[in-house]
């Protein structure tokens, strides 16, 4: 057989988050003292009450299967959750509990796509947006988005980017890899154009509760008549630091949230049942002190980022990422070798200064970088040392 893999699966194009990450725990492993910059994990611990929740789940017997949804009290308590904190309302019934929000959105896809289908997304993006878009059969329509909108997408971008092939609209806000965070007035712009199109908007807010200087506001809160073609997207991933426990979930309309609970229990089956117990007590024990040090941090990287010649960083208002142009550095020479591309940028900084980073062409924006601050203080005023270091050896 010369074709053995689906032209579906030979298609997908690796992540190069995940690729960057494996390049630098493989330097570190032999010693290298990397400063990671390059992976969206929070460097703090699970909440010791979830922790401690999801050991009692084991001990306790709790390791069944659970309903294909989740379980009744997670959803009810998500419920709640979106009630009290984002002015939402739904019914357990509507809320999908998965693995992960990354699980989450391909379901999403999943459920909602058909072949041709189109899926407009803001440029720059998260990685696995379109190739999760492309293995549900769909089309990701690329908006291209710049420091002067602060890489939001605008009313009359979206406007011009919906056809009768539109399937849906997908938002994230606060953004992986830019920080922006849409603000009110941005939302209802948006929200203006959508009541004039039948289309579903997802909303990725897996970062919500990162915000700093600025309110985060949910685009189905402010514009509810717009919730039963909204799928909000959320997780325990970032805010609550369990990336590994892979717990996610989604609000839908019910007809959605049917589907994607139907096509869970053909693929994945139930999240784990010892993940939920983690992730119940987890909804009442954030720690907000998390966003101050994330705040301090941000601080520190971007006045460091835009002290450097040839870099320009905008403030990023949430989440925990930095995405400065180093379009000023291409065609500069670091020693013998000339530097033409993002990627051949953070190849030469991982190598000579043992700083990773993510080239911006993976997030559909050439000419720049993210870097990551889910790093300890001392390491991120480190990084920004030895990035000033690099850069004066640049010609």
């Amino acid at each position: 057989m010369e074709q053995r893999l689906s032209t579906r699966v030979r298609n997908i194009k690796p992540s190069a988050t995940m690729s960057v990450d494996a390049k630098t725990k493989s330097l570190l492993a032999s010693g290298q003292p990397v400063i990671n910059m390059s992976v969206g994990e929070p460097d703090f611990d699970t909440p010791t009450a979830a922790a401690f929740a999801g050991i009692r789940a084991i001990t306790n017997g709790n390791t069944r299967y659970t309903p294909a949804a989740g379980t009744v009290a997670l959803r009810k308590a998500i419920v709640s959750k979106l009630m009290t904190e984002n002015g939402l309302t739904y019914s357990p019934d509507q809320i999908i509990i998965s693995n992960g929000a990354k699980h989450t959105l391909y379901n999403i896809f999943t459920a909602i796509c058909d072949e041709g289908d189109e899926v407009i997304l803001p440029a720059p993006y998260w990685v696995s947006y379109p190739e999760q878009i492309e293995l549900a059969g769909a089309k990701p329509v690329i908006v291209y988005c710049d420091e002067s909108t602060g890489f939001k997408m605008t009313a009359a971008q979206l406007e011009a980017a919906i056809t009768p092939k539109t399937k849906a609209v997908l938002l994230n806000t606060p953004s992986n890899p830019t920080g922006a965070v849409y603000h009110e007035d941005e939302l209802l712009a948006l929200a203006g154009v959508l009541r004039h199109h039948d289309v579903y908007v997802v909303l990725d807010e897996i970062y919500e509760r990162l915000v700093y200087d600025v309110k985060q506001t949910s685009l189905a809160a402010i514009a509810p008549e717009l919730q039963d073609r909204a799928i909000v997207v959320n997780g325990f991933s970032k805010a609550f630091a369990m990336t590994g426990w892979r717990l996610g979930y989604a609000a839908a309309p019910l007809d959605v949230a049917k589907a994607m609970a139907s096509f869970q229990s053909h693929s994945t089956g139930s999240p784990s049942s010892i993940s939920q117990a983690a992730g119940l007590t987890a909804l009442a024990n954030f720690n907000p002190e998390v966003v101050q040090t994330f705040q301090h941090r941000r601080d520190i990287l971007v006045e460091g980022l835009n002290s450097l010649s040839g870099v320009s960083c905008l403030v990023p208002e949430g989440a925990f990422y930095a995405f400065p142009d180093i379009s000023g550095v291409i065609g500069k020479r670091y020693e013998d070798k000339t530097i033409q591309s993002a990627t051949d940028y953070c190849e030469l900084l991982l190598e000579k200064s043992l700083v990773a980073s993510v080239p911006g062409d993976a997030f559909g924006s050439p000419n720049h970088v993210r870097f990551s601050y889910a790093v300890a203080d001392d390491q991120v005023a480190d990084a920004v040392s030895r990035m000033r270091e690099f850069h004066q050896k640049l010609v």
